[in-house]
């Protein structure tokens, strides 16, 4: 019921305030004026979503606007919008709705595509990692920045990459793989070193470069067009001994014999997480598994085949390919890259983008004294009756030092000048939110239905649907139209019953409304109206 309510405030809801033209009065509402471009725009806005001529008319339609208007008048009047249930909602759907402004659409979809070319092309690196400390400080960083130049000049002066990284990364997996991180596409690492590797020549060695992990660079060492993913089932022999070897060629034997794959798995297999799946194991790319698995499953041609069997470092496989997923075109693809780019960090970008755009956009202006009063060792204890002063301005909005030292109250693991970028940034974004009302009129348009909506669900609810949820008052409207039923027996006609009665309260409601507002149509501009939308159907 309620999507219906909030459908009827998207077709019937107009917004006076924000009409651009001086236009003719169609319809007054207690000294309200609707102008026909208003009705217009509203009303052609739905003639889509008409199937039927009938449901075209210009007056029913023009009639069940100022129903609407009407109805939401009254909740405004007994004060529905201060209700705390109504207000906490319609602020979650306001952030809701204002997510999408906070990110350019525009350099979204850049990353979109470049996403979408990444998963064509796999590439193959070998990396050195410095790690930085917890809670590091600017002045922490030196000390690790210069460990990863002197690693990347021990390579570029010609010693052997993995020789290094076994010496210097402080990735653990480096001690057996010297670095070598195999094949990988997009969305396999964290997008800085993903977009690193992307960007470095092959055979070239990049900058350093920093993610949260630490420094990097990297060694672009392979390329090859993606293999796209795969499905298989395996089954393990979790024994690297002879013994391990002696049972996965038993088992091997069985499937070359004729033994059905899922059925040898549940009986044979060590994995405890896929065995009672016959094996079956999620989907995969290349960089998912270890690099000895990979290379069997993805060496598997036909569905249905299975490799010999090969041994890692948790046992004896044997793997049998159930499905290949190659890449398809972007247009089939771009849904599901899309809700990959928005699930990964990589949308902090798009956020960026924004930020940037709103500096330029904004008059920011910092008060030089009241920020070296917050900047004092002791400014967390200072009492905020004492913090009054203009700390910060963004246009006309003036933000004060206690709005800086609540932001830091809790964050003492950074250091005040990166909080104060941080709380700046924060402030640009809360004002922008406050006042999206007032400079985008798609915006404050779908807040406005939404609002309005809400409102009229919860007077609906009032005056309507608990009424007629009423068992007394739902037979007593019964016994009093009996007449109007081809049945008496009220048990099986209950639904049609409370949906007569209903609509019976909405009529009575109407005339109500109707009686006690002043509601004036302009018949001559209505006519002109009418003969217009003739002449263009």
């Amino acid at each position: 019921m309620r999507k219906i309510i909030l459908l009827l405030v998207f077709i019937f809801n107009i917004f006076c305030v924000f009409s651009q033209k001086e236009t003719k009065t169609v319809v007054t509402i207690n000294g309200e004026q609707i102008t026909v471009a208003d009705f217009k725009r509203v009303y052609e806005k739905n003639l889509s979503a008409i199937d039927n001529e009938e449901a075209k008319d210009i007056e029913k339609n023009l009639n069940l606007f100022i129903n609407f208007k009407l109805k939401v008048k009254e909740a405004y009047e007994i004060k529905l919008d201060t209700l705390t249930s109504y207000k906490t909602e319609i602020e979650t759907y306001k952030n809701q709705l204002i997510a999408p402004y906070l990110q350019d659409k525009n350099y979204l979809n850049s990353l979109i595509k470049e996403a979408y070319n990444r998963t064509k092309t796999e590439i193959r690196a070998s990396h050195i990692l410095i790690k930085l400390p917890r809670n590091f400080k600017p002045e922490d960083t030196l000390k690790p920045y210069n460990k990863i130049i002197a690693a990347r000049n021990r390579i570029l002066a010609g010693e052997p990459f993995d020789k290094v990284a076994k010496e210097v990364s402080e990735d653990p997996s480096a001690v057996s793989n010297g670095g070598d991180l195999g094949y990988f596409s997009a969305f396999k690492m964290l997008y800085d070193f993903e977009d690193a590797a992307y960007k470095t020549s092959l055979g070239d060695i990049s900058e350093p470069f920093k993610t949260r992990y630490g420094y990097h660079f990297i060694q672009k060492t392979g390329s090859r067009i993606s293999k796209g993913e795969i499905q298989v089932a395996h089954i393990l022999i979790a024994d690297t001994t002879a013994n391990g070897k002696i049972k996965v060629d038993e088992v091997f034997s069985k499937l070359t014999n004729g033994a059905i794959f899922n059925t040898v798995a549940k009986q044979y297999s060590n994995d405890r997480k896929t065995k009672d799946k016959g094996g079956v194991l999620p989907r995969f790319g290349s960089g998912r598994m270890v690099k000895t698995f990979e290379e069997a499953s993805f060496s598997l041609a036909s569905l249905g085949e299975f490799s010999i069997p090969f041994k890692t470092k948790y046992g004896w496989h044997i793997v049998k390919l159930l499905k290949q997923y190659p890449i398809l075109s972007f247009d089939e693809m771009e849904k599901e890259i899309s809700t990959k780019v928005r699930k990964s960090g990589r949308t902090k970008l798009s956020d960026n983008a924004v930020l940037n755009r709103l500096k330029s956009e904004y008059s920011i202006k910092i008060i030089a004294s009241s920020k070296k009063v917050v900047f004092s060792k002791n400014s967390r204890n200072i009492p905020k009756d004492s913090l009054q002063n203009i700390l910060l301005t963004i246009n006309e909005k003036n933000i004060r030092q206690s709005n800086f030292v609540s932001y830091i109250l809790n964050r003492r693991q950074q250091p005040l000048d990166v909080l104060f970028e941080k709380f700046i940034d924060a402030e640009i974004l809360v004002y922008f939110k406050e006042n999206l009302v007032n400079t985008n009129t798609d915006f404050a348009n779908t807040l406005a239905e939404y609002e309005d909506g809400l409102l009229l669900f919860e007077l609906m609810q009032q005056k309507i649907w608990n009424i007629s949820s009423d068992t007394l008052a739902l037979k007593n409207y019964f016994d009093s139209h009996k007449n109007s039923y081809e049945t008496k027996d009220f048990s099986t006609i209950k639904g049609k019953v409370m949906n007569d009665f209903q609509t019976s309260l909405e009529k009575e409601w109407i005339q109500e409304l109707r009686a006690n507002n002043k509601v004036e149509v302009n018949k001559m501009i209505l006519k002109k109206l009418i003969k217009y939308y003739r002449k263009e159907s």
